[in-house]
Order: structure tokens, then sequence, then C-alpha cells
């Protein structure tokens, strides 16, 4: 099974010496970005750096997720809330009419 973890910082260490390189670049998909010829490294560059922007995004969301996780496993004694459930299991609450 692979890891699903994305590492901006891996991303960027690998796209860096490119974006160095080519120095500026249009927006990815932008209509200047669409009339650069296909072997412009600008072209390529501008897609380097969105690529770069998607592993940020999705690395601070996973941190996010795994603090969010860390919050809620913290916020109750879960294995408590378990067992009395199970053990509610067998109790009849009979239904009101309002």
């Amino acid at each position: 099974m692979q890891s699903r973890t994305v590492d901006w910082w891996s991303v960027h260490l690998y796209v860096e010496p490119t974006l160095d390189e080519v120095g500026s670049w249009p927006m990815v998909g932008s209509l200047l970005w669409q009339h650069l010829p296909t072997d412009d490294p600008a072209k390529l560059a501008a897609i380097f750096d969105a690529a770069q922007h998607w592993a940020l995004r999705v690395d601070t969301c996973q941190a996010q997720l795994a603090e969010a996780s860390r919050d809620i496993a913290a916020a109750a004694d879960w294995p408590k809330i378990a067992r009395n459930a199970i053990q509610r299991q067998g109790i009849y609450i009979p239904r009101e009419v309002a």
C-alpha cells in the first residue's frame, strides 16, 4: 500500500532549479500561457509552479486534518462513551406523543 501523504518541500526542491532558471512565467491556463509554444520553458515552469502550489495546499490540509483528529481524540473519553453506548442497547425508551 502506498502512502497518500504529500510533502510540499520535496516538490519545491524538485521544481526550484527550473523555476530559478526560467525566472518568470504566466499563470498556468491563462491566455498568455495558452499562446506560448509547447517547447517554451516558461510554459513548463508555469505547470511546475502550479504543481508546487497544489502540493502546498494538500500538505497544509493534511496537517489541519491531523490536528483536528488529535483535538477530537482528546475532547472526550471515547472508550467510556463506547462502553456506555454498548450497555444502553438493551434499554427501551418509550416514545412520547407531543
